[in-house]
């Protein structure tokens, strides 16, 4: 399955691990963790809340040489520096064939990424997010205007929870993009609750659980069973959840 493209596995140094009881170390799904495989295509990581998806996925990205904030390879601005030392921990390896582009989309510091672009004053940096300042649009459509623009062909994108701003009818059109963006040799690697974002067929699903990390399908992930037993008997679970 997996190809000598992008980003193949990531390797978890553990052997360097002098305070295992501490943070991030202490993680539940980090506990076990040796190495991750990668799909060449798209690769989901998927769990509750504090399983470590977002730390995990921040960890990866600045392993890639991104900005913890999120950006592109080159933006280097820092607001509140809070990312953990997991990174630190992590060797990667890549296949022969090196993406081009590539972008870490962090939906809580987004806001920080729209701000230092307003700051750079740079109509090229502008244009390429589509001509209009990320501020002057609403959140999704920020949000959606780095899908359009910002991302092209041949690169890697690692996004953490990217359903944060975008409705329903957004999350299926990405799934349309990714698909456009996947058949030009391009890489994902997604944190997600979303049980839409996650429905890309050709494609590796992790979740992270209590007990540590491991690979499943798409319909036994804890997200879409939940959200498929919600709707489908939406009124006898408001019963249960209202009595």
């Amino acid at each position: 399955m997996l190809t000598s493209k992008g980003l193949t596995e990531m390797i978890f140094n553990r052997e360097k691990i002098t305070s295992p009881g501490e943070y991030p170390f202490n993680i539940p799904a980090l506990r076990r963790l040796s190495s991750l495989k990668f799909h060449p295509k798209v690769t989901y990581l998927s769990g509750e809340n504090g399983m470590g998806k977002s730390t995990l996925i921040e960890a990866l990205a600045v392993a890639c040489g991104f900005n913890p904030e999120g950006g592109s390879i080159h933006f280097n601005f820092s607001t509140h520096p809070s990312h953990s030392v997991l990174h630190q921990y992590i060797r990667l390896v890549r296949g022969a064939s090196r993406p081009k582009n590539g972008y870490f989309l962090r939906s809580e510091s987004f806001f920080n990424v729209a701000t230092n672009i307003d700051q750079m004053e740079d109509p090229l940096l502008l244009n390429s997010y589509g001509g209009k300042s990320l501020h002057e649009q609403s959140h999704g459509e920020a949000f959606w205007a780095l899908f359009m623009n910002r991302f092209s062909g041949n690169g890697l994108y690692i996004l953490d929870e990217p359903e944060a701003a975008l409705s329903p009818t957004r999350q299926m059109a990405m799934l349309t993009r990714m698909h456009e963006l996947v058949q030009q040799q391009s890489q994902f690697i997604i944190a997600t609750h979303s049980p839409i974002i996650m429905a890309y067929p050709d494609a590796l699903i992790y979740e992270l659980t209590e007990t540590g990390i491991r690979k499943t399908s798409y319909t036994e992930t804890e997200n879409y069973r939940v959200s498929h037993q919600f709707i489908n008997n939406y009124e006898q679970m408001l019963k249960i959840l209202l009595e």
